[in-house]
This record gives structure tokens, C-alpha cells and sequence, in this order.
């Protein structure tokens, strides 16, 4: 197996890490990368397949686990329900009531809101300035919408952004203790909240999610207060997180472009091209041979979502953003057992608000070069500013 090293807070790697995915591309379906210090799957074959090999998973096999540190307890007491940490038979439970709450219909019918709250951001815009269209438009729509559907006021969005942000960085290359300490509080703040919202909610039911995910029922079986926490916090993070970026990096490529007509095809490009998520890991749950390696029952592969959106063997001309591309299945909201269950509304308020944001600010243009944030295996902008005319 060829190793590659390549730090992932290099700044030159965080702006453009795709020569490097190119490279170890070249090198085989799996790669060594010495700084995560595991192998890397990096095809899109080889990503679409551990995606769905079911000797590989999320769960930490038990005789392999380790009790987190003591600051990071309430963290993880948080994670401990989350079931993109867990595997069957529990996931399969956990997912299942979720789905009865998280229906097709609901989220359809979510689009004239969508709309609406689109139009409501662009009319704020200011007018014959530079302003950052990363806080004015791509957070604050799914942020709210997110917590529309929950049935969290929307004055509470700010803080919900604030929690989302400090926990999400738990997953980032550039973590440090403070932001460990950070991500720890707002667990904490984030499920003291929501459990006192459930208990609101059990004596007084609404037309919202987190009234739906309580009377949801799987043979029998309810959620706990726990698992309800989690899965809001978990609906939240990964509800708003991916969608914020997804907006913010397909608006720069764009612009970029002068790629002015916006259709579904449009949208998922925008996703394979520069998605939000550039790296997803799995544990082997068996010894097990693939692709040329050896695995142990408990060794970890990362599956590199953004090199597999870029290999040439599955698209052509992989490299170039093509908004006429003929649409196949990406990478970019995972696959298998864990495929995103938030991708349905993703998609819609992608296909929503780019064209109006288009049909309205026909004269939207870059004010300064955008630049992305050290928050690898993340990948998303610091900043969009932008000017209207």
C-alpha cells in the first residue's frame, strides 16, 4: 500500500485538497495517509462499496472501547445515543422511528416555508455594499428550517448555532482542548434545553417533530428521552451543518462559473463537485481482505467522500464542474445503512433557494477571493462576501 503524508491544517491543502485526493488516487483504490495513521479508501469503488460492506461499521467493536476523558464525558453521554455512532440491531430501531417522524410528505411540505424565508433573507440583503452572504443567507435558512420543524422558536436559532458549532468541531483535524471543553458545555446547555422542551412537549403536543418523534412507536417501543435528546441535537447539527456549506461552496463555484441557470442536475453537481463532508470512517467488525489490505477485526478506514466525487473512472472530466452533468449517485450524503436521512430536504432547500437567490440578484458577484475554514474532515467556507450590484 503506498503512504502519502499530508497534513490536514496545512493551509495549502485546506483551500484545495483534490491534487492531493488526485494523487493517491493514482496510487491504488486504498492509500496509508500517514497523519490519520489508518488506511484511506479513495475511489469511488472502493468508497461505494465499505459505504455498504456490512463487516464494517460505526460501533467500536466492545472489547475495544475506552472510557473517554473525564472533560469529554458529557460529550460522548450525548454521542452515546446517536445512531450515526450505532450499528444494528439498535440503529435499525433508533432510524426507524425516526423515518415514521421524518416522512417524505413533511418535508414536502416544508417548501413554500423554504420559499418564503428565502425571499425574507434576500430582501435584508444590503443594498450597494459587500456583506457576507455565509451569515446573511446560507445559515440562517437551515438553521431555521431545521428548527421550524423541530418546533424550536426561531428567535432560539442563534444559540442552536452556536451549540452546532462548538460540538461539530469535535470532528475537525484542528481540534484543541479548549474546543473539547467548548463542545462539552454546549452538550451540556444543548440537552438541558431540549429536555426541558420534550417535557414541554409531552404535556403540551404540536404539529412539530419532537411531538412526532414522542408518540412514534417501533414494535412497541418508544424513544427515550435520551435517544430524543440525541436525535435532535443529531437532526440539528447534521440538518443545518452540511446544508450551510453545501450553499456557501456552491454559490462560490457559481459565481465562479457564470453558471446562471439552476435545475436539479445543477444541484447535484453542486454536491459532487465540492461537498461539505470529505472524510467518514468505519471500523472492521471481522478480518476481512479488500482491495489489496488486510484488515483486523477493529481497524478503522476512512472513506474520503471527496476524492471519490472526483474520480475520473466514474465521471468524466471529473475535475470540471459541468451543471449539465446527467445525474448519477454521489458520494456526498454516504450510503448504506447510513445514508443521510436529512438528504431529502437538503435537496429541496438547495433546489429552492438557489434559483430565487438567482432570479433575484441576477448581478451577484464575488467582493473578494472566498477562502475555506481549518475545519477538516469538514470543508466550508470562512466567508462569502458578495455584493449585489
Amino acid at each position: 500500500m503506498h503512504r502519502f503524508t499530508q497534513s490536514p491544517t496545512e493551509p495549502g491543502f485546506i483551500q484545495n485538497p483534490y491534487p492531493f485526493y488526485d494523487r493517491m488516487r493514482t496510487a491504488g483504490d486504498l492509500v496509508w495517509w500517514n497523519d490519520y495513521a489508518m488506511p484511506c479508501a479513495v475511489s469511488h469503488k472502493a468508497v461505494h462499496t465499505l459505504l455498504r460492506d456490512r463487516r464494517f461499521g460505526r460501533e467500536t467493536p466492545p472489547e475495544l472501547a475506552t472510557d473517554p476523558p473525564e472533560h469529554l464525558k458529557p460529550f460522548y453521554a450525548v454521542e452515546a445515543h446517536s445512531m450515526l455512532e450505532l450499528e444494528p440491531p439498535r440503529h435499525t430501531r433508533l432510524r426507524g422511528l425516526v423515518l415514521r417522524a421524518f416522512t417524505s410528505r413533511r418535508i414536502k411540505a416544508l417548501a413554500p416555508e423554504i420559499a418564503a424565508l428565502t425571499h425574507a433573507q434576500i430582501d435584508a440583503f444590503p443594498a450597494g455594499i459587500p456583506f457576507d452572504l455565509l451569515t446573511a443567507f446560507c445559515q440562517p435558512i437551515p438553521v431555521l428550517i431545521i428548527a421550524r420543524l423541530l418546533g424550536v422558536p426561531d428567535d432560539m436559532a442563534p444559540q442552536l448555532l452556536r451549540w452546532s458549532n462548538a460540538m461539530v468541531a469535535m470532528y475537525q483535524a484542528s481540534r484543541t482542548r479548549d474546543s473539547e471543553d467548548a463542545a462539552a458545555r454546549a452538550a451540556t446547555d444543548f440537552s438541558d434545553f431540549l429536555r426541558r422542551y420534550i417535557d414541554t412537549r409531552r404535556t403540551d403536543p404540536r404539529d412539530d417533530l419532537i411531538t412526532h418523534l414522542i408518540a412514534a412507536e417501533e414494535a412497541g417501543e418508544k424513544l427515550s428521552t435520551d435517544e430524543l435528546i440525541t436525535t435532535c441535537i443529531l437532526l440539528l447539527n447534521a440538518g443545518h451543518e452540511a446544508t450551510v456549506h453545501t450553499l456557501g461552496n456552491g454559490i462560490k463555484t457559481l459565481l465562479n462559473t457564470n453558471t446562471r441557470q439552476i435545475t436539479d442536475a445543477t444541484v447535484e453537481e453542486i454536491l459532487r463537485f465540492d461537498p461539505p463532508l470529505h472524510m467518514f470512517t468505519r471500523t472492521a467488525y471481522e478480518a476481512v481482505t479488500l482491495f489489496g489490505h488486510s484488515f483486523q477485526r477493529g481497524d478503522q478506514v476512512a472513506l474520503l467522500l471527496g476524492s471519490a466525487n472526483r474520480d475520473s473512472t466514474e465521471w468524466v472530466d471529473a475535475e470540471d464542474f459541468d451543471p449539465t452533468r446527467p445525474i448519477t449517485q454521489n458520494t456526498s450524503f454516504g450510503g448504506g445503512l447510513h445514508f443521510c436521512v436529512g438528504a431529502p430536504l437538503a435537496r429541496l432547500e438547495l433546489q429552492i433557494a438557489l434559483p430565487i437567490l438567482w432570479d433575484r440578484c441576477p448581478s451577484l458577484k464575488l467582493s473578494e477571493p472566498p477562502r475555506f475554514a481549518n475545519t477538516y474532515h469538514f470543508h466550508g467556507l470562512e466567508r462569502l462576501m458578495v455584493q449585489t450590484s
